[in-house]
């Protein structure tokens, strides 16, 4: 775990006061998947991804399907589209009337791709975009995947030790009360597979994730960031998923959602 020096005001952003969510209050999901059926750019495991996670959270994280806003381009599935609309509206309901120890998930599984950073704020010079079923004609929605790493912006990005990598300005407007944390399919570099696990179309990351936490269903952060990483190895994968949180968190802590 990190050293006391990891949490000086350098690093936390000093002033800002937090509180780790217990998830005991109201639990409310956004799950999009987009497929992008019909183009040059189709996918085959998006829409499934939604389909493993909805069933994971409300079998053994206590959401309830009332709660849970999916959007996909499979009219079987949703009757709402991901669009670039919808996906902001949706994501502006998830948020209303949160309150503390509310659980919030948020899953996006789809392309994603990087622009030019425009307000300087990425060591790498670019943005992180994700691309809505009407991206061509209504543009992309920034930061928020195949190259996911940050996709978040969140300050602080963790090791396979639990230490923060990471040092966050304490000036940064990116700061924040909230207890976000955020799991990404790969690093900035990287792009994260859409592929075929146990006979059906998946995203790589989601598979390793919800087999992570099957088998063993409580773990540390740092647990289940290396066992997932782990599951991706032993198959080959080459992405490496990325964790980080909105605020200094002990990893050792249980994983919770």
């Amino acid at each position: 775990m990190s050293s006391t020096d990891d949490f000086s005001p350098a690093v936390t952003g000093e002033g800002v006061q937090w509180a780790y969510s217990t998830c005991t209050g109201n639990k409310k999901a956004l799950l999009i998947g987009i497929n992008y059926v019909g183009t040059y750019s189709e996918l085959q495991g998006c829409v499934n991804d939604v389909l493993n996670l909805r069933k994971f959270i409300t079998e053994r994280w206590g959401y309830d399907n009332s709660n849970i806003v999916t959007l996909t381009d499979d009219k079987k599935v949703s009757k709402l589209a991901p669009t670039k609309a919808n996906i902001l509206a949706q994501l502006k309901e998830l948020v209303k009337g949160a309150q503390q120890n509310d659980a919030l998930f948020l899953c996006y599984s789809g392309h994603g791709t990087q622009i030019r950073d425009e307000d300087g704020n990425e060591i790498d010079g670019q943005d992180e975009v994700i691309c809505p079923v009407d991206y061509e004609r209504a543009g992309y929605i920034d930061d928020d995947c195949c190259n996911s790493g940050s996709a978040l912006d969140l300050l602080y990005t963790y090791g396979p030790d639990g230490k923060i990598l990471n040092s966050a300005d304490p000036e940064d407007p990116k700061k924040s009360p909230a207890d976000v944390i955020y799991l990404s399919g790969c690093r900035d570099d990287q792009t994260s597979a859409d592929t075929f696990e146990e006979g059906r179309a998946t995203g790589a990351l989601s598979h390793a994730f919800v087999d992570a936490l099957t088998k063993q269903p409580e773990q540390s952060y740092i647990d289940m960031l290396n066992n997932t990483r782990n599951i991706l190895e032993k198959k080959g994968y080459t992405q490496i998923p990325q964790l980080s949180s909105s605020h200094p968190i002990d990893t050792r802590l249980q994983f919770i959602i």
